[in-house]
């Protein structure tokens, strides 16, 4: 927006922020991300993971869900950046990536649920 000016001048001077705003498409990642933030069962499967590596029967287990309706969840938090997946034989595990975006959502996760993990003390 450089050398642009807005319509309505409301002593903001926005025009500094708007020069330093990120491309759309950064905006469109985050938006996939919060996209996760969408199911309660995902949001718990997400946290589970934060904390464990684990396959699919296991996942579904301990959730009390179908291996399919697991799976749905592990492919979208997988697609959204959010968790990794390695391969042991048959065995497919999985557990949160090590990326900046999963430690923050985590740590939010935790801060609205008043969670406390299981390795923390407080």
């Amino acid at each position: 927006m450089e050398g642009k000016s807005l319509p309505h001048d409301h002593g903001q001077q926005i025009e500094h922020w708007l020069e330093q705003m990120p491309a759309p498409e950064n905006f469109q990642t985050a938006a996939e991300i919060f996209k996760q933030l969408g199911d309660g069962s995902r949001i718990q499967i997400f946290w589970l993971l934060c904390h464990c590596e684990e396959c699919v029967i296991n996942i579904s287990s301990m959730m009390d869900m179908s291996s399919p309706a697991v799976s749905h969840h592990l492919r979208q938090l997988k697609a959204s950046g959010l968790i990794v997946s390695r391969r042991s034989g048959k065995e497919v595990y999985y557990k949160a990536s090590d990326t900046e975006a999963a430690q923050l959502l985590h740590h939010v996760i935790e801060q609205i649920v008043k969670i406390v993990c299981p390795d923390q003390k407080s």
